[in-house]
């Protein structure tokens, strides 16, 4: 991936970092309509106000209890120091790859365009390497954790960034995305089509039951579920069609500190105390052997 604009101040709204284009797509959550900028805050027509986070990006919460309040402070930067240190980074080109075949991102400006949204974006780390890559996109990152959000606000010039509680709806216009993204993260797939332009992408990539095998067997963490490809066939089956499937396997030398990073970034740093967690990883070899496995998928829309 390339990196040559990373370094150009983003698109500001007021406090909202966020580029024109992208503000467009987004949606009133109570109503529907579009959005723009009231001083630190967006409105719609019907009065309808959401408040920019200091950090730039933009809270669309429609005041119901989220279903879950995603990652916390601490998992966010475990997560972020794992993505800079490099070793998921041959996922990340490969999201990125298969994000200019299947969605026509593909190409400088003007060709190459679209809107790229990342459901679950977390730091917003593999959006960005997508609009690193293609000049021409912009992005999206959606997640409903503050933390994550106030990484990914500034993840990348052309990107930005909103609070959304998933379960309940997607702040996004129909049809107005060539790509979503979708990794590690839950998926609705009747609010993916809904979003999707009908000859747009979803790009779909999580753990196979291989991943991390070595650290789950002598750390004692949370398993995948070996049945996870089915049920993602069967959320996104009635709606999309699965034109692309790949396994991707990237052998890891981690020393302990990564290995213990690892855990953090994950749904097993809330089931481990640090200091069995420590004793555990002191066990290991320094460094340890690790095989980070993952399984990728492209879908596209079912006719509506």
């Amino acid at each position: 991936m390339t990196s040559s604009t990373d370094h150009r101040p983003p698109a500001v709204l007021g406090r909202l970092r966020m580029p024109p284009g992208v503000l467009a797509a987004l949606a009133c959550t109570h109503c529907g309509a579009g959005l723009a900028p009231a001083g630190n805050a967006l409105r719609c027509d019907r009065g309808h106000g959401f408040d920019v986070a200091r950090e730039g990006y933009v809270s669309l919460l429609s005041g119901r209890r989220p279903a879950g309040t995603g990652d916390t402070a601490d998992m966010v930067a475990a997560r972020r120091a794992f993505q800079e240190a490099g070793h998921y980074a041959p996922l990340a080109r490969r999201i990125s790859g298969l994000a200019g075949e299947h969605a026509g991102l593909t190409g400088r400006p003007p060709a190459g365009g679209g809107l790229v949204a990342d459901v679950g974006a977390g730091t917003g780390h593999y959006l960005a390497g997508v609009l690193a890559d293609h000049p021409g996109a912009t992005g999206l990152a959606l997640d409903v954790s503050k933390y994550a959000l106030r990484r990914a606000a500034k993840a990348h010039p052309r990107a930005g960034a909103a609070a959304c509680d998933a379960w309940q709806g997607l702040p996004v216009r129909d049809r107005t995305a060539s790509a979503l993204l979708n990794v590690f993260a839950p998926r609705d797939g009747a609010e993916f089509h809904r979003v999707l332009r009908a000859d747009g992408a979803l790009i779909v990539a999580g753990p196979t039951t291989r991943h991390l095998a070595e650290l789950i067997a002598a750390l004692g963490l949370v398993t995948v579920d070996p049945r996870k490809e089915e049920r993602i066939d069967r959320t996104l089956g009635d709606r999309f069609v699965r034109t692309h499937r790949e396994e991707l396997e990237v052998p890891l030398l981690l020393p302990h500190r990564d290995i213990a990073t690892a855990v953090g970034m994950g749904p097993s740093a809330r089931h481990l105390s640090a200091a069995d967690l420590a004793g555990r990883i002191a066990a290991l070899p320094d460094p340890a052997p690790v095989t980070a496995s993952f399984l990728v998928t492209v879908h596209r829309p079912r006719p509506a």
